[in-house]
Parts: C-alpha cells; sequence; structure tokens
C-alpha cells in the first residue's frame, strides 16, 4: 500500500507521516528532505538558488544517509528549498527516486506537496493536510526555539504565507489536493490527535475496498 500525505500543513506533517508508517511497518520518506538537501548543498556552495545547472547537479548527487541531518531544518533552507523545488530539471531527476521509493515493499507512507497529484498519483490512499497559517506559524516557531534558534513569529506567518502562494502558483506541480484526497484539518489537534484521524482515513479506505 501506498499513503501520499500533502498538503501546506507542513509543520508537523513529516512526524504524521513518520507515525503512520510505524504503525502499518511501512517505509517512511519526507520528500521535503530531499529538496532540502539540494538547497542547502546550494547554499553551501554560494550558488544562485535558480541556477539550474548547479541545482540538477545537486540533485544528482544527493546522499540520502545525510538526509538526517538537522540542519536541513532551518528556517533558511525551508525557504531555499522552495525556490529549487520550482525548478522543472530538478523535480524531474528526483521523480524516479521517490517512485521508487514508493513501489519498493511492504509499503510506504510519503508526503510532501505533490505526493498525491504527481509523484503518486495511484496511491491508495491520499490524505491533505491542512491547518490555520498562524497555528502553522506558531508551532514553527516553538520548534525553531526548541533547536536553539531565534525565531520571529511575525517573520515566520509571513514567509509560510509566501512560501504558500508561490507553491500553489509555480507551474510545474502546483500545491493542491488531488481530487480523491482526504482533507484532515489539524487546526486544532496534537500530533496524538493527527494520527488517529490518519489511520482512520486510511481504515476507512481500505474498509470500503474490502467490501467492493
Amino acid at each position: 500500500m501506498i499513503i501520499a500525505i500533502d498538503g501546506p500543513a507542513a509543520s508537523g506533517k513529516g512526524t504524521l507521516g513518520k507515525r503512520l508508517a510505524k504503525h502499518y511497518g511501512y517505509r517512511h520518506l519526507d520528500t521535503g528532505v530531499i529538496y532540502r538537501a539540494v538547497a542547502k548543498a546550494m547554499l553551501d556552495a554560494g550558488a544562485d538558488l535558480s541556477n539550474e545547472m548547479l541545482a540538477v547537479s545537486a540533485a544528482l548527487e544527493l546522499d540520502p544517509e545525510k538526509f538526517g541531518n538537522p540542519a536541513l531544518k532551518t528556517q533558511q533552507v525551508g525557504d531555499a528549498a522552495s525556490v529549487v523545488s520550482a525548478i522543472p530539471k530538478v523535480r524531474e531527476v528526483l521523480l524516479n527516486f521517490q517512485r521508487q521509493f514508493a513501489a519498493d515493499p511492504p509499503g510506504a507512507v510519503l508526503d510532501g506537496r505533490d505526493i498525491g497529484t504527481v509523484i503518486c498519483p495511484h496511491a491508495d490512499v491520499k490524505i491533505f493536510v491542512v491547518a490555520d497559517p498562524r497555528v502553522r506559524a506558531r508551532r514553527r516557531t516553538l520548534e525553531a526555539r526548541a533547536r536553539g534558534e531565534d525565531a520571529d513569529e511575525a517573520a515566520v506567518l509571513a514567509d509560510i504565507l509566501k512560501r504558500d502562494e508561490r507553491d500553489q502558483n509555480r507551474p510545474v506541480a502546483p500545491l493542491k489536493p488531488a481530487p480523491d484526497a482526504h482533507l484532515l484539518d489539524n487546526s486544532n489537534l496534537d500530533i496524538e490527535a493527527g494520527v488517529r484521524a490518519a489511520i482512520d482515513i486510511v481504515e476507512a479506505v481500505r474498509a470500503g475496498r474490502q467490501r467492493v
């Protein structure tokens, strides 16, 4: 089974996917990390983020062993990743990696911003996660401060709104729910309640298919 998790509510979404994968014994991939890794490589090299040739080169040289680097979680890298991910050839390079991950047994949970629409359009279950931008800004600010970063909540909110607008209006793989995606609003849910809601969605889909 392939479970696709998309949506603008990035804060906590990766944790949701990880917890869901653990519940079902599947593998998990936070696809945003892939683009963050490309972005960090560009930043480290002092390169122009819009330089297609260098971005593609960085994508081809990715090392999955480095996906756990805490530096990939910073606001700067996240903002840079949104720019890099809008480059068509970068998305093309990383498409096969993500699809192969999804196809390998026993099953997979992938979360990002175009899983159900582009990466895995035939995923068994698609969940589109949303939350009030102010709630997301508060959560992300607390997460950043927990890592020892000096985060300003108003600035974080502005960045979130800017990134959402950019991702929703990009010509390639825009951020939008798949027609058959199930909406999950976690504005008022903690991670435990969010995981339970996601499991309920998966089980409802499985039960519906079992009755066919």
